[in-house]
């Protein structure tokens, strides 16, 4: 599972995996979000499945637009972020970029 990476074992991989993320880029607000303080399952509902409750939680989050810039710059492709759907987010995106 290990092999190919530098030590082969599972420290020596999370180093070189937390390597990946930019570490420059500024993910505090991310602690102050409401989903974070709620059922990860109702941003993340199966297909075809309520938005609803997620869009709800959104809504009332301060840092509701720092979420959609993060996933619309990310390409987030699963869940509900900054209130939007993927679909949302892609279509917004569009938009923004007209």
């Amino acid at each position: 599972m290990w092999d190919g990476i530098e030590g082969n074992s599972p420290s020596a991989s999370a180093n070189q995996l937390w390597g990946l993320f930019d570490s420059s880029e500024d993910l505090s607000w991310q602690h102050r979000a409401l989903c974070a303080q709620t059922d990860p399952e109702a941003f993340f509902p199966e297909k075809g499945g309520s938005t609803r409750e997620a869009k709800r939680i959104c809504a009332q989050c301060e840092v509701r637009e720092l979420c959609l810039e993060w996933a619309i710059a990310h390409d987030e492709r699963f869940g509900i972020w900054g209130g939007m759907s993927e679909r949302e987010r892609r279509r917004y995106h569009k938009e923004q970029q007209a």
